[in-house]
């Protein structure tokens, strides 16, 4: 299984990168999971359903399938912060490819999405200059700090998606690395 990451500030456009690029990385024959960083409380359920039910009467864990699909939901009596190493280890192990969305300060390799701030903004730092994960940028403007690593067409997904497979063997991923 290989892992990246990708990174940036809200509103950089990961999400829309990783939305482009699991069709062509499938189209390539790749099966490709998604782990993703959200903020505090949300849901995937809604209010009536059976498995939003069965949670507010208070399950710790409500598992919903049908042929086609399967969900988990764990509810946690407190807050918990698990680290993207703990949710990579959730997922189904026949995954090509991960891909993380989020995550900025973890020590996965990384391309960070760099897309400069809008002039009501204030201007925020990049991450590549100071962060040793970020392998690659993903950027449709110029950089504002000069780098020697490669930096990708933000608005090619085909391009970024085969310097992916190229530079694959740098994001093989071993669990035993992350305990």
């Amino acid at each position: 299984m290989k892992v990246v990451g990708f990174a940036g500030y809200s509103g950089a456009g990961k999400t829309t990168l990783v939305e482009r690029l699991i069709p062509v990385l499938k189209r390539a024959g790749l099966r490709v999971s998604v782990v993703k960083h959200a903020h505090h409380k949300f849901d995937i359920d809604h209010p009536g359903k059976d498995t939003w039910r069965h949670r507010e009467a208070g399950a710790f864990e409500v598992v919903v399938a049908s042929d086609r699909r399967l969900a988990l939901m764990r509810e946690f009596d407190t807050p918990v912060e698990l680290d993207v190493h703990q949710l990579i280890a959730e997922l189904y192990s026949g995954a090509d490819w991960v891909l993380v969305e989020g995550f900025r300060h973890s020590d996965l390799l990384k391309i960070e999405v760099w897309r400069p701030t809008a002039q009501a903004e204030a201007p925020r730092p990049p991450l590549y200059p100071e962060d040793p994960f970020v392998v690659a940028i993903a950027a449709n403007a110029s950089l504002p700090v000069p780098t020697e690593r490669p930096v990708l067409d933000l608005d090619d997904a085909e391009a970024i998606a085969r310097w992916l497979i190229d530079s694959g063997e740098r994001f093989d991923y071993n669990p035993e690395h992350h305990g």
